[in-house]
Parts: C-alpha cells; sequence; structure tokens
C-alpha cells in the first residue's frame, strides 16, 4: 500500500527484542487510593498474557483479576500497565514478581480494573539493521511521512500467521463454533480486511489523504465522524491541519454512511466473493457501520543513523493504529521475528 512512490530501502527489524521498544502513553493517572494496583512493568520476551498470568500466580488471585489496556509483542521490549485486585491487602514483596526480562517501574492504587483500550497510544523506538538505499532519498521519504502522515492500515498481526485469521472467520461464519474471545478477535480481522482493501482502492486512486464527493469525516484523536460534507474552504482548512481526516468502513448492518463517489468505491473495493461473504457474515453478526480515519500521522517522527546501515526510528501513535503503517512506506522491511509459533504457542518468554 505505497502511498509515496517506489520503495526507498530494504532492512530488517527486531533482530534483538530491543530493535522494537514500546510504550504506552497512559490513558489516565492512577486515582491513587482503591482495592486495584496498577503496575507499570517493563517486559523483553514475553507476551501481555503471559506476564498477565505471573502477575496473577504472583498476587494469589485468578486471571481475570488482572487487567491490560492493550496486547504487547512479545518479540520486543515493552512498558505497559497492568491492574490487579487486591481488596484489603498489601501486594506481596515486588521482588517476588520481578526477573530476568521483567521490571516494575511504577505501583499507585486506583479505583478500577485496568479496561481494554484505555490507553492514549504508543511510543515507538524502532531499529532497523542492513538498510540498504540511499540515505537522501530515504530521509525524503521520512519527511513525505511526517508532512502528509501515511495510511492509516492495520497491520499483518490482525489478520493471524499467514493471514490465516480471514479462513478461520468464513469458517465460523458458515457455521463452525468458536469460543467468544476468539469469535471477538476473528469479527475484528474480518472488519479490518474490509477496511484494508478499501483503503488500498484509496491509496490506488490517490484519495486517502484529500477526501471524495460524498466523504465522511473522522475527527483526529476521537472515535466521532460526521457528515457526508462536502468539501468547503473550513473543512479544506481542518483537513491541511489535520483536525479531520476522510474515512473508510467499518461494515456492519446496514449501507455505509457515505454517499456518491465515495460509497461506490466502498463497494466496488469490497464486491468480491471473498469479501461478499465477510460482509454478510458480519451483517449476521449484529455489529453495526462504523469508520475509521484512512490517514494516520505520526506524532514527533525523528530519525537518526546509529551507523551507515542502521537506522533508529522514533514517533508516537494513537491506540489502534499500527507502526507497520509507518514502515510500509518506506520499502522492503523483513521481521526478523516472523516465524511460525513453537509448540505450545505464544504463552511463555521465548527461548534464551
Amino acid at each position: 500500500m505505497q502511498a509515496f512512490g517506489a520503495p526507498v530501502l530494504a532492512a530488517r527489524i527486531r533482530s534483538v527484542p530491543e530493535d522494537f521498544r514500546v510504550e504506552e502513553l497512559d490513558g489516565f493517572e492512577a486515582s491513587g487510593d482503591g482495592e486495584h494496583l496498577l503496575l507499570t512493568i517493563e517486559k523483553r520476551g514475553m507476551n501481555t498474557g503471559f506476564v498477565a498470568g505471573e502477575i496473577a500466580r504472583w498476587a494469589g488471585v485468578p486471571e481475570v483479576a488482572v487487567g491490560y489496556a492493550g496486547l504487547k509483542d512479545r518479540h520486543a521490549v515493552t512498558v505497559q500497565r497492568f491492574s490487579v485486585q487486591l481488596p484489603g491487602r498489601e501486594p506481596p514483596p515486588l521482588d517476588a514478581l520481578e526477573r530476568e526480562g521483567l521490571r516494575v517501574l511504577a505501583q499507585a492504587r486506583h479505583r478500577r480494573k485496568l479496561p481494554r483500550g484505555a490507553l492514549a497510544g504508543n511510543r515507538f523506538v524502532l531499529v532497523l539493521r542492513g538498510v540498504q538505499g540511499e540515505h537522501a532519498a530515504i530521509e525524503e521519504r521520512l519527511r513525505q511521512v511526517a508532512a502528509r502522515g501515511v495510511p492509516n492500515a492495520f497491520g499483518d498481526q490482525r489478520f493471524g500467521h499467514g493471514g490465516g485469521n480471514i479462513a478461520k472467520a468464513l469458517a465460523m461464519f458458515a457455521g463452525k463454533r468458536v469460543g467468544r474471545e476468539q469469535r471477538s478477535m476473528l469479527l475484528s480481522a474480518a472488519r479490518s480486511a474490509l477496511f484494508n482493501q478499501v483503503l488500498a482502492a484509496r491509496v490506488a486512486d490517490g484519495s486517502w489523504d484529500r477526501g471524495l464527493d460524498g466523504e465522511v469525516w473522522a475527527l483526529e484523536g476521537s472515535r466521532s465522524v460526521f457528515g457526508p460534507e462536502p468539501m468547503t474552504e473550513d473543512i479544506a482548512r481542518r483537513l491541511a491541519a489535520f483536525d479531520i481526516h476522510p474515512s473508510g468502513p467499518l461494515w456492519g448492518r446496514g449501507g455505509p454512511r457515505s454517499e456518491g463517489a465515495c460509497q461506490a468505491l466502498e463497494l466496488a473495493a469490497m464486491d468480491d466473493p471473498t469479501s461478499l461473504k465477510l460482509r454478510e457474515g458480519l451483517e449476521r453478526a449484529g455489529l453495526e457501520q462504523e469508520r475509521r480515519a484512512l490517514r494516520l500521522r505520526p506524532q514527533g517522527l525523528a530519525w537518526r543513523w546509529l551507523a551507515d546501515d542502521v537506522l533508529e526510528l522514533a514517533f508516537a501513535l494513537p491506540a489502534g493504529c499500527y507502526a507497520t503503517a509507518v514502515l510500509d512506506q518506506l520499502g522492503r522491511i523483513e521481521d526478523a521475528a516472523a516465524r511460525p509459533p513453537a509448540a505450545g504457542g505464544e504463552g511463555g518468554p521465548a527461548p534464551a
């Protein structure tokens, strides 16, 4: 989904976990009292579910008593908050929880369990190694990304290993029974695949960051939308200031909110047999039509060369957005950690 022309580099990422560092941006301040303990944890080589289980064992509570705002990758160094319900008692010593690859950076009392999605965004520091490409061309592409933003695509991780979640979603829509958590994951994957198809069509015709007749506009930093509303001087000013963005459908019951040329493009992009089955399945599942911004602007994008072939990137993104949306605009980047999961899946720390 190249929005700026031909790739300008080839590189590797996640050669070691430290090459992919992610820090959650908190969505709220701790209340300072209450029966939940908020723990800010730095983890390396462990996924979020594994750490949640370790916290539950440390605290002597069921896993349902542990909360977290978002899932973070195993093959990375990440900083995120967890909550654990400890009514009427003090927590065990923190050093009983800490180990190699897991550190507690802060703790605070809070009144409620940490719910999914309760974060403002994520800050990334990424290191690309073995970079091939002219420095001047790479830096010019990064300046374009900083100035115009990037297509707000869902990342490959939304679709499972080898994109297998789409086949699983089709099987579920055909009648295969799945658990509640897996159902939610597969519904999200189906919606995301359809959105990405519409976004790819908008990138192809150059309208991903400028809008079309019948456009529905998404407000920056919000799930709110308005329109359809035609281009006016005020809309153009707000679009240029990144206050609003063109939007695409997150499919559900009823027709899309867009009209005119915008709606025609959306429906044409989702008119193949597989897409029609995904649309029908989402409608039968009872989801309602929603919208997502087509454009994403990385905040505070900065870069530096650590060596002639090693490039460090730093930026922040809102919650629900993917660092791969930025990387994809640079070129062909091999993920050194992308391999089939070992026996037992992703439930524990990576091998030493």
